[in-house]
């Protein structure tokens, strides 16, 4: 956070930026099902993954998306990995470079890791599709 801003302005760029990049229903629908136990985490993650390090210049959104698909393979989660190509997505990222991530992956962090998630980012963008041509 830079001297100029307060925790509150903080959270509110990162409120806006994960919104713009993951939608307003998916973050209202994760914002309202926080309880009392779990708020510190989501206020720490709007205010510290999304207003301090997405609102940053150094990277545009479309690389933040990259990187993230290809650590949230290497770390194996699945869930936020379907959440992140939905962002991608948003960001302008394409399906053959989120193909292309998926098989650098598969080389550098393992060959199973990389096929649970070319399963997950398939059925990501197939719903995408889907959801596009009902719409």
């Amino acid at each position: 956070m830079n001297r100029e801003s307060t925790h509150s302005d903080t959270y509110e760029a990162g409120l806006a930026m994960r919104r713009q990049v993951l939608g307003a229903e998916h973050v209202d629908r994760s914002l309202g099902a926080v309880t009392e136990f779990s708020r510190p985490i989501q206020e720490l993650v709007t205010e510290y993954c999304w207003g301090e390090i997405w609102t940053r210049e150094g990277l545009p959104p479309r690389t933040r998306s990259l990187l993230n698909i290809a650590m949230l393979t290497a770390l194996n989660r699945p869930h936020e990995l379907g959440v992140h190509v939905r962002g991608a997505i948003t960001n302008g990222v394409t399906e053959e470079e989120i193909q292309e991530a998926l098989l650098q992956t598969a080389i550098y962090v393992g060959v199973p890791a990389a096929l649970e998630s070319f399963r997950v980012a398939e059925k990501v963008l197939r719903e995408l599709k889907e959801s596009a041509s009902n719409g």
